[in-house]
C-alpha cells in the first residue's frame, strides 16, 4: 500500500498546478495526513477536496491558514488575494510558497537553446526550476 503522500502525488501527477499545491501542503507538513475529512483514497490514489480543507482550516494558526488557502487555490479551489495571503508568511513558508508557483509555472521543463562559440544554437538545453523545492529540514 502506498504512503498518503505517493496517493496524493499520484493523483496530481502531470497538472503543475495541481502538483504544486498537492506539494506545498506535504512539505510544510500541515494537512497532509491519513484520515483527514478533506481527502479521499480510492487504493493508490487520494485526492484533497480543497473545499473541506479549507472549511477544516479556521482552526488552525494564521501563518497555516495562509498557506493552506494559496495551497488549495493552486489544486482548484477559490482563488487568494496574494495581496493579502503572502505578506505575513513566514520565511520557510515563502520559500516553499516561492517554490510552488515556479512549478506550477512548469519552469522545471522549461527549455532554451544553447549557442556555439560563434553565437548560433546548437542544441537544446534543459533549464533548472526558477525557484527549486527547499530541501527538507530547513
Amino acid at each position: 500500500m502506498t504512503t498518503i503522500n505517493e496517493a496524493v502525488r499520484a493523483w496530481a501527477k502531470g497538472m503543475y498546478a495541481t502538483e504544486a499545491g498537492v506539494e506545498l501542503l506535504i512539505r510544510s507538513r500541515v494537512a497532509i495526513r491519513d484520515g483527514a475529512p478533506w481527502i479521499h483514497r480510492d487504493g493508490d490514489r487520494a485526492w484533497v477536496d480543497p473545499e473541506e480543507l479549507l472549511n477544516a482550516a479556521g482552526a488552525w494558526s494564521g501563518g497555516e491558514q495562509r498557506l493552506v488557502r494559496i495551497a488549495a487555490s493552486l489544486i482548484g479551489g477559490p482563488a487568494v488575494d496574494l495581496s493579502e495571503d503572502i505578506p505575513a508568511l513566514d520565511r520557510e513558508n515563502a520559500s516553499l510558497v516561492l517554490a510552488a508557483i515556479a512549478h506550477a509555472n512548469g519552469s522545471h521543463e522549461h527549455s532554451d537553446f544553447s549557442y556555439n562559440a560563434e553565437g548560433r544554437p546548437n542544441g537544446i538545453v534543459s533549464l533548472d526550476s526558477l525557484y527549486p523545492w527547499p530541501k527538507a529540514g530547513r
